[in-house]
């Protein structure tokens, strides 16, 4: 983090210094935390309210591990005698975190170069951002988000994490309503944006896909004239924001037949997965220079990731050869995203479980019905996927018809709100105990560890507040087979 002192943070939030940060407005931070247990010696701690705790009540702690100064909404103390603790105090923690994130930008630019990308899309905004991560910090200073901060709290974060010397600054942007990514592009002003695709996480919140796109689109709005807008042309939606933005163009495809006067084309051609369901294929750059590339990632869909992470190497100067060869080393590196695991008694697990649409459902479901091949049985370990709204009900009774369609051997859906994943299965003819409906992972697991053995291929995807990915967890590290059947936990069977 760029140094900010008391007095800077004020004027720059709107806010006011607290009595004791009056008596040392020169008071300088080095790193911020919204966490007090990630505090260290020069700390700003930000005191922000959250949903199941308050930041002010952890200032003795954040005070403890070196903080020595806070961003609060009100007065804090640090000591059990009401000690006043030096803060900066303002209306809203989380919008002053964003005024201070956005100067830490300009800051940055005026000291040398500095190029922000920012990424958007309904799924493959980590993998996506992982990827650039390594392919750009290999070419020089790098920051990119930790995990998925991809919101108005944590895209500050990310942003306090770079320095004067940072060349590449990472974005990943998320959004839960109309006005979320305008804001936090607001805030960067990326140089490169890019929008994935639209699918329909969070169509309950937004009212609709096309909402949602609406709302992707946010961010090519806001690049200037001299910025480039990255899009996925497998993306119709996608597609149509070409005249959402003044800034120029560059597009990623599978498609040879995709045709653009308006700008840059990258193609995949001859996409396939490996016998380890590794992406297999040719990035044609715009150029013409062609590159075999085979991913370490998991699934034919991590293709529309690779192509968006070759296409911003593209956009920034990295040469095509080493574009490609970061598209062949780069591992995975977030967790519960097509992680897998070959366990010792021979049982493979792919705990998908961090997040989950109808999209990016079927693209797992895809790729455990591909790597099925020879195995003994293919598992579908399946949870909610949340913030569907009204189409809730239908999105998962498709969902269910999708797993018998792809002939996955046995299907355990976990809770109730996703009884209608169960349902669809049997109502497209999933018959005798293929097909189970149980109450919470403690039954899933259960019946998993009765009744998977070596052989089998077992995969784990729910949405994040579904849990599953917990249960992945402890399913891969188990590491034997159950070699007697034990009572399963209760369900309901077909």
């Amino acid at each position: 983090m760029i140094e900010f002192s008391a007095a800077e943070i004020a004027a720059i939030t709107g806010g006011y210094l607290s009595s004791s940060a009056q008596e040392n407005p020169s008071l300088t931070v080095t790193s911020a935390a919204t966490d007090s247990r990630e505090c260290t010696a020069g700390s700003l701690f930000i005191a922000k309210p959250g949903e199941s705790s308050d930041g002010h009540l952890f200032v003795p702690q954040a005070h403890g591990r070196g903080a020595v100064l806070v961003l609060a909404e009100r007065p804090v103390s640090a000591t059990e005698d009401g000690t006043d603790f030096p803060a900066v105090l303002v209306p809203d923690a989380v919008l002053a975190m964003g005024a201070l994130a956005a100067e830490a930008v300009r800051r940055i630019r005026a000291a040398g170069p500095l190029t922000v990308i920012g990424i958007t899309g309904s799924a493959g905004k980590t993998t996506t951002k992982d990827l650039l991560a390594g392919m750009l910090g290999a070419e020089a200073p790098t920051v990119a988000p930790n995990g998925s901060f991809n919101g108005e709290v944590g895209v500050p974060l990310t942003v306090f994490r770079a320095g004067l010397d940072t060349r590449y600054l990472i974005i990943e942007m998320g959004a839960t309503k109309p006005g979320h990514i305008r804001y936090l592009a607001e805030l960067v002003q990326p140089d490169i944006g890019v929008v994935l695709g639209v699918g329909s996480a969070h169509a309950g919140e937004f009212g609709g896909v096309e909402n949602i796109a609406a709302a992707k689109g946010e961010l090519f709005e806001a690049l200037p004239a001299g910025a480039t807008a990255v899009f996925n042309a497998d993306d119709e939606r996608v597609a149509a924001m070409r005249t959402r933005t003044s800034a120029g163009k560059l597009y990623f495809t599978s498609s040879t037949d995709f045709r653009a006067d308006d700008g840059g084309i990258l193609t995949a051609r001859d996409s396939t997965t490996t016998a380890a369901g590794h992406p297999d294929f040719t990035v044609i750059l715009p150029n013409g220079e062609a590159h075999a590339v085979t991913s370490p990632l998991l699934g034919l869909h991590q293709v529309t990731n690779l192509l968006a992470a070759a296409a911003v190497g593209w956009a920034v100067g990295v040469p095509g050869g080493r574009i490609a060869e970061a598209l062949r080393t780069q591992q995975p590196a977030s967790r519960w995203r097509m992680e897998r695991t070959e366990r010792a008694d021979g049982v493979t697990v792919i705990n998908d479980a961090y997040n989950a649409n109808p999209e990016s459902m079927r693209a797992a479901l895809r790729t455990l019905a591909e790597l099925g091949g020879g195995r003994r049985r293919t598992w579908a370990v399946l949870g909610e996927m949340l913030e569907l709204g009204e189409r809730s009900i239908e999105e998962h009774d498709l969902l269910g018809r999708v797993v018998v369609r792809l002939n996955i051997s046995k299907l355990i859906v976990v809770g109730d709100n996703a009884r209608a994943l169960f349902n669809g299965a049997v109502l497209e003819g999933s018959w005798g105990d293929e097909a189970l409906h149980v109450p919470d992972a403690a039954a899933a697991e259960d019946i998993l560890r009765a009744e998977v053995r070596p052989g089998d291929l077992v995969l784990f995807k729910s949405s994040n507040g579904a849990g599953l990915r917990f249960l992945g967890d402890s399913f891969a590290s188990s590491g034997v087979a159950a070699s007697t059947p034990v009572q399963p936990g209760s369900g309901t069977h077909p």
